[in-house]
This record gives structure tokens, C-alpha cells and sequence, in this order.
């Protein structure tokens, strides 16, 4: 006699995939695949780079992307905090956007500038995480001494301006080396290689505004 299907398995099973496609068709409005690319692309950030960033797989992120994977909400909220947005970002409609948000500092988190080095030249919080589509980005930066040859430039699209609060940095932008003192200030375009020291052991604080375009 063979073995008869159970109905019971059966059941659960079909009622299993009905729930995930209401799910996707209930998500489908957000465009959440689109802005996960978006938020990459503004930054000019590979895969692999926000693989390293989320701790999530370059095969996973590429899913996510391309709609072929429904993100959870601890998915978002863990790419949410690499880009400084806050969660509802995922789920607002951009006709509906915050004119006003309220980042609270005990809600920031720090982030390393290079996740995979055990010494980084500096640290970040994003000031405006909260904030939807925004126009700049503002972050408070801490900096670290380290040996000079330990310092690697980078650089980004738009325009970037500095004001330190306390301590003592050294800026290279370019060939230029440029000392900054508590209450200097400096403007440059990002897209020229760009590199930051603390000179002191004691804290070196700046508040960084960045542009995500030129102009």
C-alpha cells in the first residue's frame, strides 16, 4: 500500500508560501530593494564594502537588492545604522518626508572607519540618522593617533567641511598637509584623496558636514 500524502503537511506547507507573498505584495509599495541601492550607490560603495560594513554576504546584499529576497526587520535596521538613516526610511513616503528629526545621542552608534582593521585613524556617529532624503550628512568624528604610514587617504563625491572641537589634527588633502587647532574650520572638495591624524592622545573631536554631490 503506498503512502498517502499528508493533507496536514500539505496545508501548512501551502499556508506558509500564501503568507510570504502576502508579505511581499504588502512591501511591494516601499520599493525597499531600490533604496537599499540607492543608499549604496550615494555613498559609492561596492558590495563586498557593505558586506564588510553589515557582517551580511555579498550574495545576500546582491538578493536584497534585486527584490529576489524580503529583508527582516533586524536586516534593515543593521544596514540602516551603516548608512545613518533611521529605519522608517525603508517604509516613508517620500511625498511624507521628516522636515524635522530629532537625533538623540544616546540613540547613536559609533562605527569604525575601517571595520576589519583593529587600528582605525577614526570613528564616526551619524548626526542625522533620523532624518529622511537627505541633502548632507552630518557626523560627529573622533580621532586617533597613529604612525603617519598607518594612515590611508580616501576620497568621496561632493564637498566636505570640518570644525574642530577639541584636540589637535593633522589634514592631508591632496600633497597639502594642513594643523588644525579647537575652533578651526576647513572646506575642501572630497573628491580629492583625503587623510586625517590626531596629533594628541587626549580627544580630538570635529563635527563633519558632507555633501553627496559637488556643486
Amino acid at each position: 500500500m503506498k503512502n498517502e500524502p499528508n493533507p496536514q503537511k500539505k496545508k501548512k506547507h501551502t499556508s506558509k508560501t500564501t503568507d510570504t507573498a502576502i508579505v511581499e505584495e504588502s512591501i511591494r509599495p516601499y520599493a525597499i530593494a531600490d533604496k537599499l541601492r540607492t543608499l549604496r550607490l550615494r555613498r559609492s560603495m561596492g558590495l563586498a564594502q557593505l558586506a564588510e560594513h553589515s557582517g551580511f554576504s555579498t550574495a545576500m546584499l546582491s538578493r536584497l537588492e534585486n527584490g529576489r529576497l524580503v529583508p527582516t526587520l533586524p536586516t534593515l535596521t543593521r544596514i540602516a545604522l551603516v548608512f545613518g538613516v533611521g529605519l522608517d526610511y525603508f517604509f516613508t513616503d517620500p511625498r511624507k518626508r521628516h522636515v524635522v528629526a530629532i537625533s538623540r545621542r544616546d540613540e547613536r552608534k559609533v562605527f569604525p572607519s575601517d571595520p576589519k582593521s583593529t587600528s582605525v585613524p577614526w570613528s564616526f556617529e551619524s548626526l542625522d540618522f533620523r532624518a529622511n532624503e537627505r541633502k548632507l550628512n552630518g557626523f560627529l568624528a573622533h580621532f586617533h593617533p597613529l604612525p603617519e604610514q598607518k594612515i590611508t587617504p580616501h576620497f568621496h563625491p561632493g564637498a566636505e567641511l570640518l570644525y574642530l572641537m577639541e584636540g589637535e589634527l593633522e589634514m592631508t588633502i591632496g600633497v597639502e598637509k594642513f594643523r588644525l587647532s579647537a575652533g578651526d574650520s576647513i572646506y575642501f572638495d572630497s573628491l580629492q584623496k583625503h587623510a586625517y591624524r590626531s596629533l594628541v592622545k587626549k580627544p580630538c573631536t570635529a563635527v563633519v558636514i558632507t555633501t553627496t554631490s559637488s556643486t
